[in-house]
């Protein structure tokens, strides 16, 4: 029989997070300011929600140029997406038992914003604080015409992702001891011919991409070594590709190098096989088409329940080929309780009859008054957790 567990927000979350918590004592350390002569007391958390989770100091601070990223990146799901994916990346670098997360402190909004500029747009004319994107300018010093630099000279980088990786040393006091550093790049170039007129787009192949993105992550590493507090830690740096304008999944990182502390080159670069994919397809390759059956499946199952509705989508996450998680979405337009109730739990018996077993679920049932029911399985488990909105 399927079990049903109305649980509170506060326990709801630690749930969600996956594995039981890891309870420590709460532990007071010194950090270090950016006025080396400076220091401030810091609390690092006591809770660790899984071994997949870093613990982070309160208290927290945000990254020094997190608002950037907003007006940088297309999408949510992007933005989402190039900070978790850049904490997993971490994970194989950075052990999460020894090492504690910070958000990005070592470059600020202003030196993010000269890097992202083109060549010839960058107005200090520091070395290392010139732009990373092609000049818009041709051999002559004119300015290329829009079609042409389309083509010949796009806007690669979109945005930097920085996160800091802190240890404790032996007098209690925390220090920098890691960096990751994810650069996200455009799949496609938005242009205009004409100032505020129509804009237009050109794809940026692969290959141009990666061998942009190489050399670009080659010259911010040099930078970030320029730095004496940066010289000697390790420095992991990803490369994102975002996805365009109107897409309702995020790009991934394809690829990501460690830098070795007191090193400057960079080693060999690791691939990923990673991607994010909307069920149901209407023609899906031959390793989603498996899973877009059960999909289906499920869908029409809900179908079934509801004569007029059509809207259940799901987001799935593949690794190395294979699905991992996979998030549905499921708008209702109903609200009486005893509704609900009764929708959840045919929902979860279709759940775990058609979805595959062997991934992690979470199913979102949402109206116009917010989120209803709340629906996770943990990969090969039978007994998932179901939470209904009071």
């Amino acid at each position: 029989m399927t079990r049903f567990r109305w649980v509170s927000v506060l326990v709801a979350a630690t749930i969600l997070a996956g594995c039981t918590p890891s309870f420590k004592q709460d532990t007071e350390v010194v950090q270090q300011t950016e006025d080396a002569e400076e220091v401030e007391t810091a609390h690092i958390t006591s809770r660790q929600l899984s071994e997949n989770y870093y613990r982070t100091l309160t208290p927290y601070k945000e990254s020094a140029s997190r608002g950037l990223i907003v007006s940088n990146i297309y999408t949510k799901y992007d933005i989402k997406e190039a900070e978790n994916g850049l904490m997993r990346i971490s994970q194989n670098v950075f052990d999460t038992e020894k090492y504690f997360f910070q958000e990005g402190q070592q470059l600020s909004a202003n030196t993010v914003s000269y890097w992202l500029a083109r060549e010839n747009q960058t107005t200090d004319q520091r070395d290392d604080l010139q732009g990373l994107n092609p000049s818009s300018l041709d051999a002559n010093g004119k300015e290329l015409e829009a079609t042409i630099k389309a083509v010949e000279a796009p806007v690669y980088l979109a945005h930097i992702v920085e996160q800091n990786y802190l240890t404790l040393t032996d007098d209690n006091k925390v220090r920098l001891s890691g960096m990751s550093v994810g650069l996200a790049l455009n799949s496609v170039y938005y242009y205009q011919k004409e100032r505020y007129g129509e804009y237009f787009e050109e794809p940026i192949p692969n290959e141009k991409l990666e061998a942009a993105a190489i050399e670009i992550a080659e010259e911010v590493v040099a930078r970030l070594r320029m730095r004496s507090e940066l010289a000697d830690i390790p420095i992991v740096i990803g490369l994102y590709k975002q996805q365009p304008r109107n897409s309702i999944v995020p790009g991934t990182y394809f690829a990501y190098n460690v830098v070795d502390g007191g090193k400057s080159a960079l080693g060999e670069w690791q691939k990923i096989n990673e991607a994010y994919v909307t069920f149901p397809m209407s023609s899906p390759a031959d390793i989603y088409r498996e899973a877009n059956k059960s999909f289906q499946y499920f869908k029409q199952e809900i179908d079934k329940y509801f004569s007029n509705f059509t809207s259940v989508i799901g987001t799935g996450f593949y690794q190395n080929n294979q699905l991992q998680n996979l998030e549905v979405e499921i708008p209702i337009q109903f609200y009486g309780t005893t509704e609900i109730i009764g929708f959840t739990q045919y929902l979860t018996d279709v759940m775990l009859k058609q979805l595959p077993k062997d991934v992690t679920i979470t199913v979102s049932v949402t109206s116009v008054n917010g989120p209803e029911v709340l629906i996770k399985k943990e990969r090969d488990s039978d007994k998932p957790f179901v939470h209904i909105y009071e």
